[in-house]
């Protein structure tokens, strides 16, 4: 285990470039794949990059407030007394990275958005608390938490398809949860890894001979120590009223309690978001330090604005080109009945690498997979979740989704990324397996 951690740390960091340099050989990989296996001209793929580069700009939007809102809601008073409180729970290295990837596993399968912060800044508590432990492998192990987002209650495909009148509704029909999230297959998974990946992880604590540990400035700089200012004008007293912030959050409850009696319990990124800022707000208590803790939230959001466009105008190749389609329809063709949802797990998984998004990944598989798997006669729910599962699984190798998790850590993607390859090889063994044999 040591030499095969360690193979994979040094491989990473050697090799592995920043996130946005990546960002860029994929976009130029699939310009140029684009242009040699499908019709489209040279000028066809620029066009299709193009006119795609700002499409996801509502969702780079509601990452950036992901990030800062919950980094806002984690330096409360409050809450950081809670997390610190939690984190005390555990007394040695082993059991605050079992802790933090248990922790990180649960939020994560409630709500991915909600988990990826709350893992990280968890662990940041955790590394403050415990001596000797190995930071990188803490953010790390909350990252691999993200393995299971798509197998949860807010996985973007299940929940797509147990919409009425989702696109494909045509051709599979609406597809209750318990045939999805609820599956035997799909909880038997999420079992094998809430066991495999603790273990995996504390493993490779084991197998590391000297333990990198945090800088204290990074705790330091997560304390708001804004304090009211001198309350001499109108305008201050307004900045440093408390009855203000108690309003706000009132109005907030108000909403919250009528969307969620109208739609039942749906956690959105709006709705988290939505609860983050406002319970930010009110848990701070005033504007001043509310603001105080905006602007340092804030410092780590520039590889989320400055990367996801590249990423949306790498789907737009891959929708317009048909390139995506041509990829999936491959491993249709050497798929069998037995093999067609583990062929269609590893489709998703490389298409992951530059699509990094759920629901992007659906738009493309799902017009190929879905009637070749009713054709074969294999449960369209089971061809869905293969093609969620495949998303979640290379997540742990595409620095796309790590980038808010490691902005709360103060890290680079080379940092964690000769763990996360070991998750990957692990869970795609598992996921596989029940897969094929199921």
């Amino acid at each position: 285990m040591r030499g095969l951690t360690g193979f994979f740390d040094h491989l990473m960091h050697r090799y592995l470039p920043d996130p946005f340099v990546l960002a860029v050989v994929l976009t130029l990989l699939t310009y140029f794949m684009g242009v040699l296996i499908t019709d489209a001209t040279p000028q066809d793929m620029a066009a299709y990059w193009g006119d795609s580069f700002w499409k996801l700009l509502h969702f780079t939007m509601q990452m950036v407030l992901v990030l800062v809102t919950g980094y806002v809601l984690a330096v409360t008073p409050v809450v950081h007394s809670l997390l610190k409180w939690l984190a005390a729970l555990a007394r040695t290295p082993g059991q605050g990275i079992i802790l933090v990837t248990l922790c990180s596993f649960s939020a994560c399968w409630i709500n991915w958005g909600f988990g990826l912060i709350s893992g990280a800044l968890f662990a940041r508590h955790v590394a403050q608390q415990v001596n000797g432990i190995d930071y990188r492998l803490l953010i790390a192990s909350a990252y691999s938490g993200f393995l299971v987002w798509h197998g949860g209650l807010s996985g973007s495909v299940p929940l797509t398809v147990a919409t009425p009148d989702h696109f494909m509704a045509g051709t599979m029909g609406v597809v209750d949860s318990t045939a999805t999230i609820f599956a035997p297959f799909n909880l038997f998974i999420l079992g094998l890894l809430l066991i495999t990946i603790p273990l995996l992880n504390w493993l490779m604590m084991k197998g590391i001979r000297q333990p990198v540990r945090v800088e204290q400035k990074l705790f330091a700089e997560s304390q708001v120590t804004a304090k009211p200012t001198p309350v001499d004008t109108p305008a201050k007293q307004l900045e440093n009223s408390k009855l203000l912030a108690l309003m706000l959050g009132t109005l907030g409850a108000v909403y919250l309690w009528e969307n969620f009696s109208r739609t039942g319990i749906n956690l959105t990124l709006d709705t988290v978001n939505f609860f983050f800022l406002i319970l930010g707000v009110v848990l701070h208590g005033h504007a001043g330090r509310f603001l105080s803790a905006v602007n340092d939230g804030v410092k780590g959001a520039g590889g989320i604005i400055i990367q996801f466009p590249l990423y949306a105008g790498i789907m737009g190749m891959m929708i317009s080109s048909g390139l995506g389609q041509v990829i999936t329809q491959w491993f249709v063709s050497v798929s069998t009945a037995e093999s067609f949802s583990l062929f269609t797990f590893f489709s998703a998984g490389l298409l992951n690498i530059v699509i990094p998004s759920g629901g992007g990944q659906w738009v493309i598989q799902a017009p190929v997979m879905i009637p070749d798997a009713i054709e074969l006669g294999v449960e369209p729910a089971k061809a869905a979740m293969a093609i969620a599962w495949g998303d979640a699984w290379t997540n742990m190798i595409q620095p796309f989704w790590a980038l808010p998790a490691l902005a709360v850590a103060g890290l680079q993607a080379r940092d964690i990324m000769g763990f996360c390859i070991m998750h990957l090889l692990v869970s795609g063994v598992i996921i596989s397996a029940v897969f094929f044999l199921t």
